[in-house]
Parts: structure tokens; sequence; C-alpha cells
């Protein structure tokens, strides 16, 4: 019987032989090396066999798993792996890879987890492995099934090795698949469904790793080694959901949203968000930079099907997006940036619209997606901003619609406009109030709801302060604010303010007529005080005074306002005048004002601040006739006048009055600038006469000329002395007028014929010039004379004399 079984087994091929020899006698031994060298080489010098040994291995490991003897069945799977490690250059891999797979997915079915997580390290070891030949018909659904399941175990001693052999398999799918289009495409939802939940299930136990590991490392409990080795379970699902995710394209990136949006809805991780919020920001993070975009699209069409959830949900919903918004704003340009924003103003509008009275937690959410949209709106550049609340204030509703729907809507959309204003960083006011902007946002500072006006003066507040003077203007007060900044204004603001700011300061008394409340109050003066701060200037002070005295009107008139509303308007116009005189520096007239305060304290302290509320004063003990404490305009204009400064404007120009929405006095045209100022350029047709002090600032429609203050010696004393008197400048007052009326009512002919004798001297030339070429050309006698006859019967069209005043 030996000899025969001796024979036998040399009957038996040389591959199974080899095998047969790497099992040792006594499992606990482990792997023959000796023996296992020997079939390495074996498979090495004849690779058409390596199929043939693949397939004897698995035969003899599945029959050692069904009679239970787990450490033959190792042996089998580690020479398996040693196989596969030295033979993968062979083109013969693929027939020798199925039989390898299926000794995986044979000791994967069964329930021992030692063989689990051996056969799971194996396939990882397979997944780094880069075929030269590739495989058109391998398929991992059931290593993908099995892995997602292995991240669920439970109840085991060796539940975290489980989870993490789970992980590590699903990461070699991924690896394995990614990167091979002629496999099978593991981004089809099936595959997703499984994957993406299995990975989020892990990550959701995980509490700060980080922040343990780092306690850890401090207390000395760890060393870096260990830190190393010791990965848990929601680190490691953490990192592949980053590269899942990162190797997403364009096309695969909502098959990765949508399950990880499933999973939230279903396990109820919207509320509270915390889970929710760091699992998009490494979504954000490990995505694609052009591919962000999607995320915030995706996320908000899923608001989109939740308005039917809870508040608090769709609050949750709001603050993900919030947190996330940002990182996505760096990538959006153009029409996508403005999708966005319509999107949120969508979703505002909507909640307005849905609910016909604000809940608390109907506030949070819109307050919400408010702070998404000014986080979208702050990563932005600045013309991007303007371009947004510019956007945003065409879809406002009309301040003429009083619906409460329709007024909830406004303050709504008002407050997104404020949040993406204060995220803009004003340079120039040009530039930060353009015309198709500016012009909505007053007729809305006018609109009947004191909310929405309080809202709109919190707007221009925060375009209007470019020095961080809010805060210090913010209470209405004579006194001096110490920690107030300033500097000079560009000639743009300047002329911005020549341009636009009539109309702002009249914005401004029109709200301030139409409602006593002491916050609108009160705001209303932190727009006027920045509005003076920001563009106070030599060539602006005499607009602003008319300002001034324009609150003032309007408090003495408008018969419709209560007593204690037109002691608040006297008290805003004083602190006004405070303003502008320590603002502009104008010595005289801060004494001035300091009289009237003076008085007023005396006499009067209801017409100084702080401003008074309706409920708490009893309105017969106001005595408004006190006209010997308003602000007198002859009294400004010659403050202004003593301080070397032109009073021209503040003198013949009307103060503002209530609703004036289009006065032509305010505008600044150059033909009513002749007839106003006295400095205007003399005409030729009274060229004897010639004012020294004719620039050429004071032809440029709207600007006045800039004079220098007085050097206080001797000489600017002379100079006093010798000034016209009022009965001089009221004779060239009138001769200039008379001018003026000449030139806009006289006929041409007329104006000829009185510029004519200036043109004597050129037409004597032109004759001489004419003559020395008639002969240069011998003309002849005869046909000279005739010329000079015809000359002198019907005159040239060149020899017709042109007004000077006309030459351009």
């Amino acid at each position: 019987m030996p000899g025969c079984c001796g024979c036998c087994s040399a009957l038996r091929p040389r591959y199974k032989r080899l095998v047969d020899n790497i099992f040792p006698v006594n499992p606990e031994d482990g792997l023959v090396k000796s023996n296992m060298e020997k079939l390495t080489f074996y498979s090495l010098s004849s690779p058409d066999k390596l199929d043939r040994i693949g397939e004897y291995l698995y035969q003899k490991a599945t029959k050692d798993i069904n009679r239970k003897r787990y450490k033959l069945a190792e042996i089998a799977m580690e020479a398996m792996d040693l196989l596969l490690q030295a033979c993968h250059a062979q083109t013969t891999l693929n027939l020798f890879v199925e039989s390898f797979l299926r000794m995986v997915q044979k000791l994967l079915e069964d329930s021992n987890p030692n063989l689990k997580i051996m056969a799971t390290n194996s396939f990882v070891k397979f997944a780094n492995i880069n075929e030269d030949t590739p495989s058109y018909h391998r398929r991992y659904d059931f290593f993908i099934s099995k892995f997602s399941s292995m991240c669920h175990s439970e109840g085991s001693d060796l539940r975290d090795s489980l989870r993490l052999a789970g992980i590590k398999g699903l990461q070699g799918v991924i690896r394995k698949t990614v990167s091979d289009d002629l496999v099978e495409n593991i981004w089809a939802a099936q595959h997703m469904e499984k994957i993406v939940p299995s990975l989020l299930f892990n990550m959701q136990f995980c509490v700060n790793v980080m922040f343990v590991k780092k306690n850890l490392l401090a207390s000395g409990d760890l060393t870096p080694v260990e830190d190393a080795t010791n990965v848990t379970p929601p680190a490691l699902a953490e990192e592949v959901l980053r590269e899942l995710v990162g190797r997403a394209s364009f096309g695969h990136i909502r098959s990765v949203l949508k399950p990880l949006l499933t999973h939230l809805d279903r396990h109820e991780l919207w509320v509270p968000n915390t889970f929710a919020i760091h699992t998009f920001r490494i979504v954000m993070i490990s995505i694609q930079p052009q591919y962000s975009y999607t995320v915030v699209e995706t996320l908000m069409q899923h608001l989109d099907s939740n308005f039917k959830s809870s508040p608090k949900t769709r609050t949750s919903l709001a603050v993900v997006l919030s947190k996330i918004i940002a990182i996505a704003a760096g990538e959006s340009v153009g029409p996508s940036a403005l999708d966005i924003i319509n999107n949120l103003l969508t979703h505002l509008r909507t909640s307005v619209s849905t609910t016909s009275e604000i809940t608390p937690e109907e506030s949070q959410y819109q307050e919400a997606l408010i702070n998404a949209l000014g986080e979208f709106a702050n990563h932005h550049p600045d013309y991007q901003k303007i371009e947004i609340m510019l956007f945003i204030m065409n879809t406002v509703p009309d301040p003429s619609k009083k619906s409460k729907g329709d007024q909830m809507l406004q303050n709504i959309l008002l407050k997104s406009l404020l949040k993406v204003g204060t995220q803009y960083s004003t340079v120039s006011f040009e530039k930060a109030f353009p015309a198709s902007f500016l012009q909505p946002l007053l007729k809305m500072a006018r609109a009947p709801h004191d909310p929405t006006r309080l809202i709109v003066m919190q707007i221009f507040q925060a375009l209007l302060d470019r020095h961080q003077n809010d805060q210090v203007l913010s209470s209405v007060s004579v006194k001096q604010y110490p920690a107030l900044s300033q500097e000079p204004p560009s000639r743009s603001d300047i002329i911005f303010t020549h341009k636009h700011g009539s109309h702002i300061m009249q914005a401004l008394i029109d709200s301030m007529a139409l409602s006593d409340r002491v916050d609108a109050l009160s705001a209303s003066y932190n727009t006027a005080a920045l509005l003076i701060v920001e563009m106070s200037s030599s060539e602006t002070v005499q607009e602003f005074l008319l300002f001034i005295l324009g609150i003032q009107e309007v408090a003495n008139t408008v018969e419709t306002l209560g007593a204690v509303h037109k002691c608040n308007l006297h008290a805003i116009s004083i602190a006004l005048l405070v303003l502008i005189s320590r603002v502009s520096g104008i010595n005289n007239l801060l004494e001035y004002a300091q009289k009237i305060v003076d008085a007023r304290r005396e006499e009067a302290t209801y017409f100084l601040p702080p401003l008074l509320e309706s409920k708490k004063v009893a309105t017969k003990s106001l005595n408004l006739s006190l006209p010997h404490l308003a602000i007198d305009k002859l009294a400004l204009g010659e403050c202004l006048q003593n301080a070397g400064m032109d009073a021209q404007r503040l003198n013949t120009g009307a103060p503002y009055t209530l609703n004036q929405t289009d006065n032509p006095g305010h505008r600044h045209s150059w033909v009513e600038s002749v007839s106003s100022h006295l400095t205007q350029r003399n005409s030729s047709a009274d060229l004897t006469v010639y004012n020294g002090d004719v620039d050429s600032v004071n032809s440029s429609p709207g600007v006045c000329k800039k004079i220098l203050a007085p050097e206080f010696n001797f000489d600017a004393m002379k100079r006093a002395l010798a000034e016209p008197t009022e009965a001089a400048k009221r004779e060239q007052r009138e001769r200039q007028m008379q001018i003026v009326r000449t030139f806009r009512e006289g006929e041409f002919d007329d104006l000829v014929r009185r510029t004519e004798p200036k043109h004597d001297l050129i037409q004597n030339r032109l004759n001489e010039l004419f003559n020395s070429l008639a002969v240069e050309r011998q003309i002849t006698q005869s046909d000279s004379k005739v010329a000079q006859l015809q000359g002198s019967n019907e005159k040239p069209i060149y020899e017709t004399n042109f007004p000077e005043l006309f030459y351009y």
C-alpha cells in the first residue's frame, strides 16, 4: 500500500505537488516558506500554469472552510496573496484573478470574522495593483454589498475591526473601478445607495476624533507611532468619502449627493445639524472646485422638496447652506452667481407667501436664508456685490403696495439687501450708488411702512460709512464726538454730491416727516450725519445748510405734524448744524450754533436732543412759537462770508421743502448759475469791464470757485477796506443781469452789430492778405477792377463778422 500511494503521488501534476508542499503537517506552523518560494519560481517560469494553480488553491481552501479547518484556509489565502504580488505583470493574470476573487468571496461568506478581515486585506492588496490588461466581465456587486454590510457590524468583540475592514474594502472597490472606464460603473445608483450610507453611518459616531487624539498625544497616553497605526472607523470613513467625492466628475457628483441627502432625511440628522454641516464641508473641500456650484444647487433643490417640512428642519437646511455657500462663491461668476441669489430670494418669497403670520421658527428660517445670501456675497468682488444689490433691489415690491404680504416681502428682501451692503467696502460713492440702484432706494425711503424705512436707512448707513462712524453718530447730540474719523472727500464724491446729494437729502426730509417714532428719526439723523461727515467740504457746505434749514422749515410750516414731532425735528436740525460746523472747521458757524444751543437750554430744552417720545411728554407744555430760537438763514450766510467763503447759493437758494421730489432750484444748471453767481464770467458785450476774479472754474457747470481762507495780516485788512461798497456790488449785479437778459432775449443781428467793432483789425488783415494774393497771381488791372467793383456791390460771405462770444 505505501508503494502504491507513492506511485500515485508521483503521477500527479507538478503544480499540484508544489501546492500541496506549502501546507505544513501542523497547521499552527503556518506556510512553508521554502516550498512557497519553489511554487513562486515555478509560476514565474511557467505562467501558463498560473490559472491552474489558482483554481487548485481555491478548491483546497473551499474544502478546508467546509471542514472548519480555518488555519489551512488562511494559509491558502496567504499563498494566493504572494503569488498575486509576484506574478502581477504576467499576461495570464486575469485567469488567476478570477480564482483569487472567488477565494476572497468564499472567505467573506463565512461567519468567521477573522476570515472576513483577512479576505478584505487581500482584496485591498489586489485593488492597489495596476493591471495592464483590462477585464470586461469582472463584477464587484457582491463585494460592494458585503463590505457595506460589514460597515454596519454590531454586537461582536471585533466590531471595530470588521467596520474598518468593510470601509477598507469599499475603498479598494472605489480605487479599482473609478480609474477604469471599462469595468462596472461604480457610480450607478444601486452601488452609491450602499456605499455612501455605510460611510455616513460610521462617520456619525465620530465625536471629534482629532480632538480626542490631540488630548491623548498631549497627555502622553498615545505615541505618534500608535496614532499613525490606530485608525478609527469614523476617521477612515471620512477619508474614503473625501476620496470618493474627489474622484467624482461633473456627471457623477449628484450620484453621491442624492444618497447623502436621503440618509440625513431618514435618520433625521438635520436637527441638530452639526453632523450635516460637518459632512457637507467635507464634500465642498474635497470636490473639484469647478463642480462646487453643483452641491449648492442640489442642496437648494432639496430645500425645495422639503418646503412642507417643519420650520426647524428647513432652518437647519438653510444654516447648512450658509456654511458651505461661501466655498462655492469663489467659483461662481456671472449668471451662476445671480442664479444662486435668485434661488435664495425665491425661497424667501415662498416663506413669506405661505405663512400669514411670521412665527419665531419661520423667522429663524428666513434669517438663515439671509445669512446664506450674505455669506455668498461676501466672497465676491465689490463690483459683483453692486450687481447683486441691484438685482435684489429690482425684486422688491413697489412701496405703493400696502398689503401685509407685500410689506413683509419688502422687509425680507431689504434685509437681504442690507446683508449684502454690510459686506461691501465703499470707496467711491459714484460706484456704490449707481442711478439704477439709488432711485428705487430713495423711493423705498419714502415708503409708508416704518420698518421698511428703517431698513432703508440702515442700508444707506452701511454704504455711506467709510470710516466706521456709524456707532459714533447713532445718537442725536449737540456735544462733540471725540471718536469721529474723517478725511476730505475726493473730487468724484463732490461731483456725486452735486449730482445726487439733493435727492438723497430730499428723501431724508420726507422720511423724517412721515413718522414721529424715535427710532425712525434717529436712523434718519444717523444717515444725514454720515452724509455730512463723508461729503463735507467748502463746495458742499451751502447745500447741507439749506438741507438743515429745510428740516426746520418742515417743523415750522407743516400743520399735520404733532408738537413732539416738531420739537424732534428742531433738535435734529440744531444737532446737524453743530456737526457740520465742527466737521467743516468754520469757527464762526460753530459759535453761532453754540449761541442757539445756549439760548434753547435757557428757554426751550425740548428743542434740543435727546429726542422726545410722544407718550411721555405733555404736548400742552410745549411752546412752539419761539422764532428767536430758530436758525436764521441770513446769519448763516454772514458766518460763511466772515469765514471768507462764498454764500451766494445759501442766500439765493430756497430751503428744502416737503415732498419736493423734483425741484429745479436744487439742480445745478449752467444757465441758472449765470444769473445767480456773482463771479460768472463777463460777456464780451461789455469788454471795458474786467473782473479779476474770473476763473475757468466758474464757467464749469455746477462747480464753484474754491476761495482760500484769508491771512490775517496788514495786507489782508487793507484789501478788506478796499472792497467795493454794497451799492457798487448792487450796481455790478444789475449790470450782469442786464447782460444775461440781452444775450437771452436779443436778436442775433443785434448781437453781431454789438460785437462788430472787435473784428476791424482782423478784417483789415484779411483784406491785405487777399490783395497780396491777387498781385502774386498777376491778375490784370481790368479784372482786378471788376472784382473790386463786384466786391463793393455784393459783400462776400467770408467777410461776415461772427461774434467772438459764439466762438468755441
